[in-house]
């Protein structure tokens, strides 16, 4: 009989080991000699099931974690999805997930492309409330989601990176990274990250779930979006867009004031950050948003009562662009050679070379301090947040190296792309000006002139500036570039000035040179100097062609003899109109093959100032009037680079 039991006993742990091998509910597949994990994740999980971080996992369905089932995913596991509207991975009512993930070794869900809109992200589903009733059917795959158990728990995540979601679910709807559907306060959330997914980041379908440490970079709809009541709080956000998106966060429907805190985003491509629809709103502290052309846009006219930032009714004409309050850094773990944008740094003291890769935002103002030398890589992207204190500048004994190509240019530009957005590029340098030795300029106190005319700050190759000019105060504005007392071992060549609010070149003394200059649209002078300037500018083409500019070229002050050789300067703004070269006080200059077109006065002696100063192909001028700037165009054919 003993020996007759230890068959039966046998045989049955034989049938139940098969049993486990052929069941979808533990991931278990039968072998010739002991289970193998089943790394196909489809079908439904009934019973508890603990993945194996040494092996990768496919989804290849949806894979539904049944009521009274828990999915545990250990640090470090990777889960890949084929490319399809049904692959994603959802958590029904009364499932659980746990995701155990670490800054060292999160959990990845990514697409087998890794393209955006490849599958269906995370969705869990819970018994809090929602706007839309008990027992709501979701447009994904019939899930049920829906009650009144706003403590309800769906699990825990923590350290999980999501990447290539978005999927499209049918003609209205895609998918979402990360979809919570009436998920209650129970379930913990912390240290997610969606990447490049072709919908919205997180979407809260009503619920009370809260959630911190939140990364969204490129999503093509939303970062956060938000309705059917949700009133959960978000803590430590940072959106980033380089790509085309709608919105940072979108709020829909009821408001059941939910709250963020602590939420910073940056573009690179203007759009909107915070949009509200219907009657909508939310609680905000420690906003920060960097580079949107619109801050709040209210969609339907809902009150702005309901929107609530930093303890004021929100302002649409705030642009709220305090300095960052949630770092990059905290997100390292998601972005490590990942992340598409980057902030410039306050300060530069030793040398700092920036990777062409990512785009750069100039959140305030950037200072590269004597000694510090800052690198620009070709095809580098600056984008400026709008606003007065928003500038790059180079101190004395301080460097730039700007090695744009034709190709490759390096571009500096403000988000929102208006004239008057940002105060550009500034360099000071310790050569000679009329104003002395260290001369305090009239920004931020910067300090320039000195007795060294061969002093160098750097070199610029191939640099576009767009959109500056920003008002320093009632008196003054930024240029796109100004050169306070730049020396003549600068070099600089191929920079085109476009869409500024005041001057495209600005010399206040020095001895500094230039050539292939491009300024397009600028509303005061194209070419400005003064306090002596002596240096040479060679083959420049100016285009006044916006609503209104001063005029093409502007000197003033003591003449030191500055030379211009090739200069084209064409007027479409008001053909007929306007004034080519203006001189002020005793200023003048030396021409070589100039060509001016349509302007109504050539020269303006503005003080006058004797002519004798003012010397054109060898000659000085007799009159004002004299015809001798029909020179041959500067040809500008081959300058790709200006068109960036």
């Amino acid at each position: 009989m003993k020996n007759f039991k230890k068959f039966a006993i046998s045989i049955a742990a034989i049938s139940t080991l098969f049993l486990i091998g052929c069941s979808s509910d533990d991931g278990f597949t039968s072998g010739d000699d002991e289970p193998v994990e089943n790394t196909q994740l489809t079908g439904s999980l009934e019973s508890d099931r603990i993945l194996d971080p040494t092996v990768q996992y496919t989804v290849t369905g949806p894979y539904l974690v049944k009521s009274g089932a828990k999915l545990t995913i250990p640090a470090g596991t990777v889960i890949v999805s084929q490319v399809g509207t049904d692959k994603y991975i959802a958590v029904e009512q009364g499932g659980k997930i746990d995701i155990q993930g670490t800054s060292s070794n999160p959990v990845v869900m990514r697409s087998e492309n890794n393209s955006a809109g490849d599958w269906g992200g995370l969705l869990l589903c819970g018994k809090a409330a929602t706007t839309e009733g008990v027992g709501v059917t979701a447009e994904v795959g019939g899930l049920i989601y829906g009650g009144n158990d706003n403590a309800d728990n769906s699990g825990k995540i923590e350290y999980l990176i999501i990447r290539g979601a978005g999927a499209q679910i049918n003609s209205e709807s895609q998918y979402n990274g990360l979809t919570l559907y009436a998920v209650g306060s129970g379930t913990q959330i912390s240290n997610v990250a969606v990447i490049d997914g072709a919908d919205d980041g997180v979407e809260f379908f009503g619920g009370t779930v809260s959630a911190s440490n939140l990364y969204f970079e490129n999503n093509e709809d939303d970062a956060v979006d938000w309705t059917e009541g949700w009133n959960g709080t978000i803590t430590n956000t940072y959106v980033s867009h380089s790509k085309t998106f709608s919105t940072a966060v979108e709020a829909d429907g009821d408001n059941a004031n939910p709250k963020l805190v602590n939420f910073t985003a940056v573009s690179a491509v203007g759009g909107t950050a915070l949009q509200f629809k219907k009657q909508s709103g939310a609680t905000i502290t420690g906003l920060s948003l960097l580079g949107y052309s619109t801050r709040i846009d209210m969609k339907d006219n809902g009150p702005l009562s309901n929107v609530i930032i930093d303890g004021e009714i929100a302002d649409p004409s705030n642009g709220y662009n305090a300095p960052a309050t949630v770092p990059l850094s905290m997100f390292a773990w998601a972005t490590e050679n990942n992340s598409d944008t980057s902030v410039l740094p306050s300060t530069i003291t030793g040398t700092t070379e920036l990777n062409a890769s990512l785009v750069y935002l100039l959140q305030g103002t950037t200072l590269v301090k004597s000694g510090g030398k800052l690198i620009i890589p070709a095809g580098t992207i600056i984008i400026s947040e709008t606003g007065t204190d928003k500038y790059i500048a180079v101190e004395q004994g301080g460097e730039i190296e700007i090695n744009g190509t034709n190709e490759n240019p390096v571009v500096m530009k403000s988000a929102g792309g208006n004239p008057g957005d940002w105060g550009g590029l500034l360099l000071c340098g310790e050569g000679i000006t009329t104003e002395g030795v260290d001369a305090i300029a009239e920004v931020g106190g910067l300090v320039y002139g000195g007795t060294n005319n061969n002093d160098s700050s750097g070199s610029i190759e191939f640099l576009v500036i767009r959109g500056a000019g920003a008002q320093i105060n009632s008196e003054s504005q930024y240029n796109g570039l100004t050169l306070y007392a730049v020396g003549a071992g600068t070099s600089i060549s191929n920079v085109a000035v476009i869409d500024g609010a005041d001057d495209g070149i600005e010399f206040f003394g020095g001895a500094v040179s230039a050539t292939n200059l491009y300024f397009e649209n600028n509303e005061d002078d194209s070419v400005d100097w003064t306090e002596g300037w002596s240096g040479t500018i060679t083959n420049t083409y100016i285009l006044n062609n916006g609503p209104s500019f001063s005029t093409a070229l502007e000197g003033d002050g003591d003449n030191n003899n500055p030379s211009f050789v090739n200069l084209t300067a064409i007027n479409t703004s008001n053909p007929g109109s306007g004034i080519a070269i203006q001189f002020k006080k005793q200023s003048g200059g030396t021409f070589t093959n100039v060509l001016l077109t349509d302007y109504g006065t050539n020269v303006d002696m503005k003080d006058n100032g004797p002519l004798a100063n003012v010397i054109v192909n060898g000659v000085p001028l007799v009159t004002p009037n004299d015809n001798v700037f029909n020179g041959t165009a500067v040809d500008i054919s081959g300058w790709d680079w200006i068109s960036n």
